[in-house]
C-alpha cells in the first residue's frame, strides 16, 4: 500500500471539489491510502468519498481571501491580519507537518494548493507536488507587501513537482506537468431531473448564479438581474433571494456540477473549480470580472484566448438583466470552438500514481 497526504486549501469549496474529482480517481487504484489534510469544508469532503482506504485529519491549511462586506472585492487589511497571524509561528508549522509525515509514513504528498507541507517533506526526503492553477504567494502579491510574502515563497519553492491547471502562470523551476479543465463527473439523468423540475415546460432560460459560497452580498435581492424575462435561476444554498423563479442548491446536496450542467448559462466569478464545472459540461459563461484579484485574470486571460467566456464588470452586473442573445452567441461559439475535453482528472490521477510506483 502507498500513503498520500492530500492537502486542501480552506478557501471555499472550489479546491474542495476538484480534490474530490482528483481523489475518486486514485482510489480506483487499490493499493492507494488517502489522508486529507484540510478543515473548512471536510464534513463535505467525507460525504463526497466514500472509501474506508481514505481518512481525515482536521487542520488549518491556509486563509485563503477575505472580502469586503457586500462586495467580491478583497479586504487587504484584514487579509494581511490573518495572513501574519497564520505565519507567526511557521517553523512550528512546518516541524508539526514533519512529524505528522513520519508518523504516518507518508509515501508522497500532494497539495491544492495550501503552502504548508512542502518543506516538511523535503526535509524527510518525501517527494511533494503542488496541483493548481495559482499558489497563494503569486495570488497575494498586489495584496500583501512580497518581503512578508517569503515564508510562502520558500514554502512553494520546496515543491518537488508542480502539476499546472488551466490559467496558471507560475514558474517554479520544478518538473512542471500540464492540465485543462475538469470537474466531477455529470450524471446526466440527475440533470435531466432537475431541468424537469425547475423548467418543466422547457420554454425558461435556466440561469446559474454563482458567487461562491463564501461571498455575502447583501443587496443581492434588489439586484434587476431577477427580473429578466422568460429566465429561471439557480444559487447556491447561502443565497437568500425569495423569488418564483429562484431555485436554491439545497445545502445538503454534495453533486453541484449536475445543477451546473442543467443551466444554459453560468454567471459566475472567475473560480476555477465552477469554470472547470461549466466547461466540462459545454455551459457557456459570463464571468464577473474583479482585476484586483491576480488568479481570476490569469483564468479569465485564459477562456478568452480560448474562446470560452464573455466577462462583465460589477457595476454594470448591479443594473444588469439577461439577454438571450449572449446563450445564444456563447453557445455557438462553444460549437464552433469544440473545445476538446480529455479526461484530465484521471490523467492527473495516473500521472501522481507514477511517482510513487
Amino acid at each position: 500500500m502507498k500513503t498520500i497526504a492530500y492537502y486542501i486549501s480552506d478557501y471555499g469549496y472550489g479546491h474542495a471539489s476538484r480534490s474530490i474529482a482528483v481523489i475518486r480517481k486514485l482510489l480506483k487504484d487499490p493499493k492507494v491510502l488517502i489522508i486529507v489534510c484540510h478543515s473548512f469544508a471536510l464534513s463535505f469532503i467525507k460525504e463526497s468519498l466514500h472509501s474506508n482506504r481514505v481518512s481525515y485529519r482536521t487542520i488549518k491549511t491556509d486563509v485563503g481571501y477575505f472580502l469586503e462586506k457586500d462586495s467580491i472585492h478583497p479586504d487587504k487589511v484584514r487579509l494581511f491580519e490573518e495572513y501574519i497571524n497564520f505565519v507567526a509561528n511557521w517553523d512550528l508549522k512546518v516541524v508539526q507537518e514533519q512529524d505528522f509525515l513520519k508518523l504516518n509514513h507518508i509515501d508522497l504528498v500532494v497539495s491544492d494548493i495550501s503552502p504548508l507541507p512542502f518543506e516538511a517533506a523535503q526535509r524527510i526526503g518525501i517527494p511533494s507536488i503542488g496541483l493548481s492553477n495559482f499558489t497563494w504567494y503569486t495570488a497575494y502579491h498586489d495584496l500583501i507587501d512580497d518581503g512578508e510574502l517569503k515564508p510562502y515563497k520558500e514554502a512553494y519553492q520546496k515543491m518537488t513537482h508542480f502539476y499546472s491547471l488551466a490559467g496558471s502562470n507560475e514558474n517554479w523551476n520544478v518538473p512542471t506537468n500540464h492540465y485543462g479543465f475538469f470537474s466531477r463527473e455529470v450524471d446526466l439523468l440527475e440533470v435531466q431531473r432537475i431541468r424537469n423540475a425547475i423548467n418543466p415546460n422547457d420554454d425558461q432560460h435556466v440561469i446559474f448564479l454563482g458567487l461562491g459560497m463564501k461571498i455575502d452580498v447583501g443587496s443581492l435581492e434588489q439586484l434587476p438581474i431577477w427580473d429578466s424575462p422568460d429566465c429561471v435561476f439557480i444559487v447556491s444554498s447561502n443565497v437568500e433571494v425569495d423569488r418564483s423563479n429562484v431555485f436554491q442548491i439545497p445545502s445538503n446536496y454534495l453533486e453541484s456540477q449536475n445543477f451546473i450542467a442543467t443551466s444554459d448559462l453560468v454567471i459566475s466569478k472567475a473560480g476555477w473549480g465552477m469554470m472547470g464545472e461549466a466547461i466540462s459540461a459545454n455551459v457557456p459563461l459570463l464571468i464577473l470580472n474583479r482585476p484586483s484579484m491576480k488568479e481570476d485574470q490569469n483564468t479569465i486571460n485564459y477562456l478568452k484566448r480560448h474562446l470560452l467566456c464573455e466577462t462583465i464588470e460589477w457595476d454594470h452586473f448591479e443594473t444588469y438583466q439577461v439577454d438571450p442573445t449572449i446563450i445564444n452567441h456563447r453557445k455557438k461559439e462553444l460549437r464552433q470552438n469544440n473545445f476538446y475535453h480529455n479526461d484530465e482528472a484521471a490523467k492527473i490521477a495516473a500521472d501522481i500514481l507514477e511517482i510513487i510506483k
